[in-house]
């Protein structure tokens, strides 16, 4: 085989709690969050010199150099190819490790399970700081609640599926920077303690809950959290309540989504369909 390649949804995230341990393969996080109908494709192929390209640009990309490094010693070239930018809150460094672990186990025939796969991606995450909880949603595909931390791999999935999401990003925020301030940390856990409850009574009493409740709960918990910060997003989650929508910040990125369309958007379907080779 010369090359292979595989596919990796993109994952919003919309409420978080940071789960940690002091071994990174059970480090995570609770939340809620979907997979979009777009993310990256990946291709990878034995090479003379190993290398790491995003979009025609060779960079470095610890994450994805972590899950080759567990994976092989061989020299491969690992094209990331998607129009969606990194680090802007769409989980990409999630998914071109996950998507970067399905290529090779494929191009070497490493007959690992998608399962063993995902672990690694997941483990790669946490230790670069670059994610706690994208993987495994990119992993299943869907819209979840996470109750139990995301290295578990357990989810309940959310009856929202095949309907239209409106993103727009302005710039990027730091995972890192986030995650690492125990201040921040400890605001951010609190307050996605009281947004999770309330999803959960919202479930329990409805049987069920509509994205434009879990989007309003998400607002809050991004205004409590004291994420959200930014002038352009705040302005334009106004903008978009004062048309009659939802709106609220994808974590971690200075950006926004919405059940409805607004300015400088771009269209998405939230879709349940997990990573997978091509």
């Amino acid at each position: 085989m010369i090359s292979s390649k595989s596919f990796a949804p993109a994952n919003i995230s919309c409420i978080f709690k940071i789960y940690e341990h002091k071994n990174p393969r059970w480090s995570g996080s609770y939340g809620v969050g979907f997979t979009l109908n777009e993310g990256v494709v990946v291709e990878a192929s034995k090479a003379k010199r190993a290398e790491v390209v995003f979009n025609n640009k060779s960079i470095s990309f610890p994450t994805v150099k972590s899950v080759i490094d567990e994976l092989t010693k061989e020299k491969l070239r690992v094209y990331i190819k998607s129009r969606l930018p990194l680090g802007c809150g769409f989980g990409l460094s999630g998914a071109s490790a996950l998507a970067a672990a399905y290529a090779i186990n494929k191009l070497l025939n490493l007959k690992k399970s998608n399962k063993e796969l995902a672990i690694i991606s997941h483990t790669a995450e946490v230790e670069n700081k670059t994610g706690l909880g994208d993987v495994v949603n990119q992993f299943y595909g869907g819209f979840f609640i996470k109750l139990r931390p995301s290295s578990y791999f357990i989810v309940q999935k959310l009856p929202i599926n095949d309907i239209n999401v409106y993103c727009k990003y302005f710039s990027k925020i730091s995972t890192k920077s986030i995650i690492a301030d125990e201040q921040l940390k400890n605001k951010i856990n609190n307050a996605a303690s009281i947004s999770l409850n309330k999803i959960q009574k919202l479930i329990r009493t409805n049987k069920g809950i509509k994205f434009y409740e879990l989007i309003r709960v998400s607002k809050e918990f991004a205004v409590n959290s004291g994420l959200l910060k930014s002038n352009q997003a705040i302005e334009t989650i106004k903008n978009i309540e004062e048309n009659n929508g939802n709106a609220s910040m994808i974590m971690l990125g200075n950006a926004v989504f919405s059940d409805k369309p607004f300015k400088g958007c771009i269209k998405f379907k939230i879709f349940d369909k997990g990573a997978y080779a091509c």
